[in-house]
């Protein structure tokens, strides 16, 4: 089960091409969702005004080299290390649902337009990775969900009173945690319950990407860029904030 094409059986009942005009159409609606945020907080004026200021206030001039130096550390330490937090266990349950994304999204990709259907042979890592990815968001997300979410571990909320903010996690965990039983069910041979849990599965993933307006997903894409310029407003003396690695440590 965990080293085949699960959308490759897709077509015993739904064509190959219908999946690939659906991964466009996501891709779209979360540019279009990512933009309407932007212009609805207005983060591309204030991204700008902030820049000036910096400019305006900065004691050195930081060449390209500089600035090329800022980036990596910006990808290696917030990025890629989700360095920004200081609590362990958020630290982990975040690295855990970052990176089972980006494999769970990647893998999805390679596989509806690379491996379409059954005839085309998909390599089993490929899979399996899909796999691994859905069960890294599992666990991360249901940990972060429970037991980490900042109204529920620090105002004692109920688990389950739901606010805006929680749009992004819940739409998330509903998408892996049925695409997670749609693969179980499919391997079953019943079509009708395949068919009935995949409609589950692809309701959450649309609201997923559908609600980026709403939900923390454009944050992914913010929040790099805000630590970089923070690094060059640090670097160039523009910065009256305390160092970033003082403040995280």
């Amino acid at each position: 089960m965990f080293t085949s094409n699960p959308f490759a059986e897709l077509t015993v009942f739904l064509p190959a091409e219908a999946m690939q005009v659906y991964i466009v159409l996501m891709i779209i609606a979360v540019i279009v969702g990512t933009v309407a945020d932007m212009l609805h907080k207005n983060s591309g004026k204030y991204f700008s005004q902030r820049k000036e200021k910096a400019q305006a206030a900065a004691t050195r001039k930081l060449s390209g080299v500089d600035k090329a130096s800022l980036a990596i550390k910006t990808i290696a330490v917030e990025v890629a290390t989700a360095g920004e937090f200081c609590n362990v266990q958020r630290r982990i349950s975040h690295l855990l649902m970052f990176y089972g994304f980006i494999l769970y999204l990647a893998t999805t990709v390679i596989m509806i337009f690379a491996y379409p259907t059954r005839a085309t042979p998909t390599p089993a890592v490929i899979p399996l990775l899909w796999n691994i990815g859905v069960i890294m968001l599992l666990i991360g997300g249901y940990w972060f969900f429970f037991l980490l979410r900042v109204n529920v571990a620090k105002d004692g909320q109920p688990v389950f009173r739901l606010v805006l903010a929680d749009l992004f996690i819940v739409t998330l965990l509903g998408s892996v945690t049925f695409a997670f039983i749609w693969e179980i069910v499919q391997s079953t041979g019943n079509l009708t319950a395949t068919k009935f849990v995949f409609g589950f599965y692809i309701l959450f993933t649309t609201l997923l990407f559908g609600s980026v307006r709403w939900s923390k997903l454009a944050h992914m894409f913010f929040k790099p860029v805000v630590a970089f310029q923070r690094r060059v407003e640090e670097a160039s003396g523009a910065s009256t904030l305390p160092a970033t690695h003082n403040e995280r440590s």
